[in-house]
């Protein structure tokens, strides 16, 4: 092979410092500039010295040095020249002028595209996060702005808060459909990385070393959303760069078949919600007791009364049901004893020191003992439930979490119940029941003719499911909203009441669906973001969860209101606390049956009431209670 020529060698050389970037860009235009300054300077000193006085430009005085210190000058203001003399001068400083504008065009030329390349790093959110003790969302859907709304409320109490969101969509993006779905922050920063959670370089941009708590969102459109958050959570978990304290990390899974993978993955670190299961069980339960969602949704979001730990010395020695009579503006549902969560534990469980209460309160600055209610006994009620008989359920549409659904519903009714399934699908292969019989009809369900034929009068219960997985959110809502206004037209027309429960995917869209009087909305992503964002915040919420969302043990009913106060009467809530104590469970609250249907007036429901507050109820209201089922 021949030997490389000079001028290869030059291009070589040339070629790989200006690969070096914008710094050795500069550094050559420098090193031309004292090049050409010392090349024409040198010409000029020599004919200064050859050239008779009358063309020296510099004075008396004058030195090589002021040459080249003038040619310098040159090369950066072409208006130093204007009173040159003679024209063999002006020829060479023509000549250093010219290569000083080309060097100089060529300087702001790189500093600019230098400054540009930096504006768009900055842009693409690849700098990395020096913030401590913030929350970390990883991941980019819908469910992120509701989280974000609760983390913010969340974080009045606390001194310059940060929320980080690392996903892999556009900075500039996220920040603007943030802030047109959120909107003001308060004093709570919102911080958005661009890059991807199951990439361990991309992850380190999001610092999450210096993380509170951590936040796995399955990307939006994800074919197999578990597995990436699966995958997040050992990007996490086994980076080589991680801290030694365990992290808090949250994390939604839709199957209940992989949580065995996640739970390997994230050990005691990773807390998972699965959403499928909530949000299956919510709406049965819902359909069973309308209002249902309405108190989970107080209970979980952070704007109202929430779930707290408290330890009260003074209370040491009283029995549990002593506990709840101790509290004018707090409702004991539980306590921790030895380590375990117990919710609505035996009313002569004895408080020790070492227990903790868990309680219901507007925030934990008002958790304080007082003075003990006295029940008004007279007022009690001896009513006795019906027994349970079959039951007759519709259910209007199909989505991934209709068999966690049928399964959750076979639980709690009798024997000899039966379930409709009309669905625009093919006829889905759905789990074995004991209590249940399903019977399916392929159909569109906003079909006013299918509706009136099935006889939707003759159901106990009817369920609007949204088509989650088949249509996008706004088409799947629009389908359920002219679902649910064919339902109240043939409520209106036959007179007969229906119990409706619908789920909807945009919370949006909720305010539209209210016009059709359901009994209740189930907003799926809107409850599993709360559940997130509570657990986030406290993990030993967890615990308390696992109970209430549990088939064993304790859960919260909405039952008539005359099984515990007489069909009328006005009592205080101490009272609706010693009849709820007769029946071996735990009033939270109540539910006044004509704002069933009233936003303004948070259906009807009312979660930990004054105590002291008298209220008048009627045979169809409801008493919101901790019971076992």
């Amino acid at each position: 092979m021949d030997k490389p020529s000079f001028a290869e060698r030059f291009r070589y050389w040339f070629d790989n410092w200006m690969s070096r970037g914008t710094i050795a860009l500069m550094a050559l235009l420098g090193i031309a500039t004292v090049l050409l300054v010392a090349v024409v300077g040198g010409i000029t000193v020599l004919v200064l010295w050859l050239i008779p006085d009358k063309y020296n430009q510099f004075g008396d005085d004058f030195t090589p040095w002021d040459v080249f210190w003038g040619g310098l000058m040159r090369t950066l203001d072409p208006g130093t020249m204007g009173g040159d003399q003679g024209w063999l001068f002006r020829l060479l400083m023509l000549i250093i002028t010219i290569g000083g504008l080309i060097i100089v065009a060529s300087l702001i030329g790189i500093v600019s595209g230098a400054f540009d390349s930096k504006v768009e790093e900055l842009r693409k959110g690849r700098s990395r996060v020096l913030e401590k003790d913030y929350t970390l969302i990883l991941g980019w859907s819908s469910k992120v702005f509701p989280i974000i709304s609760e983390i913010v409320i969340a974080n009045e109490s606390r001194s310059r808060p940060v929320i980080v969101v690392l996903a892999d969509k556009d900075k500039v993006e996220m920040e603007d459909e943030i802030k047109a779905e959120v909107g003001p922050t308060g004093k709570t920063r919102v911080i958005c990385r661009t890059g991807d959670p199951m990439n361990l370089t991309d992850l380190d941009i999001a610092n999450p070393n210096e993380a509170r708590s951590i936040i796995l969102v399955a990307p939006e459109g994800s074919p197999d959303p578990d597995a990436d958050i699966i995958k997040s959570a050992l990007a996490l978990t086994n980076n080589p760069r991680r801290r030694a304290e365990p992290y808090h990390i949250v994390g939604e899974l839709e199957h209940p078949g992989n949580l065995e993978a996640a739970s390997l993955v994230g050990g005691r670190e990773a807390h998972w919600v699965l959403s499928d299961e909530l949000i299956g069980r919510i709406t049965v339960q819902s359909c069973r007791q309308s209002g249902l969602s309405v108190v989970y949704s107080e209970l979980l979001d952070f704007d109202g009364d929430e779930i707290y730990f408290t330890e009260q010395p003074g209370l040491y020695g009283r029995t549990y049901f002593e506990t709840q009579l101790a509290f004018a503006s707090c409702a004991v549902m539980g306590m921790v004893k030895g380590g375990e969560v117990m919710l609505n534990p035996s009313d002569d469980a004895v408080y020790e020191a070492g227990d903790q209460l868990i309680v219901i309160a507007e925030d934990d600055s008002v958790i304080a003992v007082s003075a003990p209610g006295t029940p008004d006994d007279s007022a009690v009620s001896t009513s006795k439930a019906n027994a349970p008989r079959p039951e007759r359920t519709l259910v209007l549409g199909y989505n991934s979490g209709l068999a966690a659904m049928l399964r959750e519903l076979d639980e709690y009714v009798a024997p000899g119940s039966m379930v409709a399934l009309v669905a625009d699908v093919e006829e889905p292969t759905l789990p074995r029941l004991d209590n249940l019989t399903v019977e399916f009809t392929r159909g569109d369900a906003t079909s006013r003719q299918l509706l009136d034929h099935i006889d939707v009068a003759s159901f106990d219960h009817i369920i609007v499911l949204a088509y989650k997985e088949l249509l996008d959110t706004q088409r799947a809502d629009g389908k359920t909203l002219i679902t649910l206004l064919q339902l109240r037209d043939i409520e209106e027309k036959t007179g007969v009441d229906l119990n409706i429960v619908s789920e909807m995917l945009d919370d949006r869209n909720r305010e539209l669906a209210e016009v059709t009087n359901a009994d209740d909305f189930i907003v799926s992503d809107k409850l599993i973001s709360l559940m997130l964002s509570q657990v986030s915040e406290n993990k030993r919420l967890t615990e308390v969860f696992d109970q209430l969302f549990s088939s064993a043990g304790s859960e919260i009913y909405l039952q008539p209101a005359d099984l515990y106060v007489a069909d009328g009467a006005t009592v205080d809530f101490y009272t609706v606390l010693e009849a709820a104590r007769r029946r071996g469970e735990t009033a939270i609250g109540y539910r006044i049956q004509e704002f069933a249907h009233s936003s303004e007036k948070g259906y009807g429901v009312v979660v930990n009431p004054k105590k002291s507050e008298s209220t008048r109820f009627s045979a169809n209201d409801k008493i919101i209670v901790l019971a076992e089922g």
